[in-house]
């Protein structure tokens, strides 16, 4: 139950990273809205680290045994027929105390494509492989994720999308009023926004331990 509650306490903040909205005054002067249907990309909460320890059962600073880190994640986008296909890649840098001999480490990753911060679509679980050499401390690997979002779902029912790009004027009735502020138009626009989420695959130890640090 803790790794649920945290990483679904994370998705809701990222509920509508899909739906970018800009500010600017256009030709017209109107407001632009603006929204792309490519799935948001981020890393939960609590799981872009990963700590192991020596021995495993120990959780004290002088029994650290490698601190690896997912970082500098990128992401682009592309329709193929039916899809969005959503990249991401990312580098894990990791850190570790005993330099002694040559090692190889391999941890599990997750990448998982979330509709409306709430649905889970789809889940994949990939390994990345960090090698250290003799006495070297750090090793750094590079990784990808994919997702597929089906086109149709993340496109917004046209009356929707008439609201949120309808050129809104100074003395308009609603020039001042935030489309997103009504719930119908809000709940529309979350279930068509999908997130590409990317992290290590924790145990429940693991994701506790990087929670109450």
């Amino acid at each position: 139950m803790l790794r649920k509650s945290f990483v679904l306490t994370s998705l809701a903040a990222l509920a509508l990273t899909g739906c970018t909205r800009e500010g600017d005054i256009d030709s017209s002067g109107g407001i632009a809205i603006t929204r792309s249907a490519c799935p948001g990309i981020a890393i939960p909460v609590y799981t872009g680290d990963v700590t192991l320890f020596s021995p495993a059962e120990a959780r004290t600073a002088d029994a650290i045994d490698v601190v690896a880190t997912l970082t500098n994640l990128r992401s682009s986008c592309v329709e193929q027929g039916e899809d969005i296909v959503a990249s991401a890649s990312f580098d894990v840098v990791a850190t570790r105390t005993n330099t002694s001999g040559a090692r190889q480490l391999v941890l599990p990753y997750f990448a998982t494509v979330v509709q409306g911060g709430r649905v889970v679509v789809s889940k994949r679980i990939s390994t990345i492989v960090l090698n250290f050499a003799d006495g070297a401390r750090r090793a750094e690997a590079k990784g990808s994720a994919t997702g597929y979002v089906n086109h149709a779902a993340a496109k917004l029912p046209p009356q929707v999308q008439e609201r949120l790009t309808r050129k809104r004027k100074a003395g308009d009735a609603d020039a001042a009023l935030d489309p997103l502020a009504d719930p119908d138009i809000r709940a529309a626009v979350q279930k068509a926004s999908f997130e590409l989420l990317v992290g290590f695959q924790l145990t429940d130890e693991q994701l506790k331990y990087n929670a109450t640090r």
